[in-house]
């Protein structure tokens, strides 16, 4: 899909194992940036690369061209892909610092945050050649440069990116849906996070790897959804354990899901890390609030 000129979005679908041999149906968004050479922004699952270079084909340009791939944290639905992109194209590998020991690391990443088709969403281990932090940048030709922005809370080494001069926000996963299926580790520095966006102005566009290119106000908007997710989030976490105060772990995470009209197919370890996240800071009622 272009979204403009210079930034073209993929949609990789993909699937989770939720146990019993059931699965979530996902996807993940890839973004490519067309300046004198081809940014990569997250390589999507395992043998994504066909989807991606075919695109790339069909606007006119060379897969040989992606001469940077930019991680936007560790998660096998963005680096899973990494490998064979690395190898095909000998594009530099970037990411945050914090994250860059999962993605040298799969073995690592599965012992600390189990996902049960791990190792069927990533092609193996991939060396990060450059680390990022925040306020970095990426010149990428044709006036076009990457500003880095430090995003934790998804993962502690999640980053955003702005496009400058164009506006264009890649969020990757630090700004989710009213809704959602709750996946984070740090609830607060995930709030944190989207409030550091929100003071990003001229933004235009926001590309999300989980939805659809949003322009004009939906941007900040959708950022303001987030946080009243997070809070809605809370506020039945709080609820949900003074009524059932003694309830085992995944019992209390079950009763979270139905009340938030989620399928019991979401009950993943990710999932209930996130919601012990909201366990961890239950004696705050409002999290939006000044700390």
């Amino acid at each position: 899909m272009e979204v403009t000129k210079q930034v073209h979005a993929v949609k990789i679908p993909f699937k989770l194992a939720a146990g019993s041999g059931k699965t979530l149906d996902r996807f993940v968004y890839a973004y490519l940036v067309y300046g004198r050479k081809i940014c990569l922004v997250d390589s999507g699952v395992s043998s994504s690369y066909r989807v991606l270079s075919d695109y790339v084909r069909q606007t006119g340009r060379d897969p040989r061209d992606i001469n940077r791939l930019v991680l936007t944290h560790a998660h096998p639905d963005h680096m899973g892909g990494a490998r064979t992109v690395q190898k095909e194209t000998g594009c530099q590998v970037t990411a945050h610092s914090l994250d860059k020991p999962w993605i040298e690391d799969v073995d690592l990443q599965y012992r600390e945050r189990p996902i049960l088709n791990l190792y069927s969403l990533v092609e193996g281990s991939v060396k990060v050649d450059q680390t990022l932090e925040d306020g970095d940048t990426l010149e990428l030709g044709e006036g076009l440069i990457l500003r880095i922005i430090h995003t934790p809370g998804h993962s502690k080494g999640s980053i955003s990116l702005v496009l400058e001069p164009t506006g264009l926000l890649f969020s990757a996963d630090a700004i989710p849906m009213r809704g959602a299926v709750p996946i984070y580790e740090d609830v607060l520095s995930s709030i944190d996070s989207i409030r550091k966006l929100k003071q990003w102005k001229g933004l235009t566009t926001l590309l999300a790897s989980w939805d659809e290119p949003r322009q004009g106000e939906q941007v900040y908007s959708l950022m303001e959804e987030g946080l009243l997710h997070f809070q809605q989030v809370h506020d039945l976490v709080r609820r949900i354990r003074v009524g059932s105060p003694d309830a085992d772990l995944t019992v209390f995470a079950s009763q979270v899901l139905q009340a938030m009209n989620l399928p019991q197919t979401a009950l993943i370890p990710i999932v209930i890390r996130s919601l012990e996240a909201h366990l961890r800071v239950a004696d705050r009622e409002d999290l939006l609030g000044e700390a």
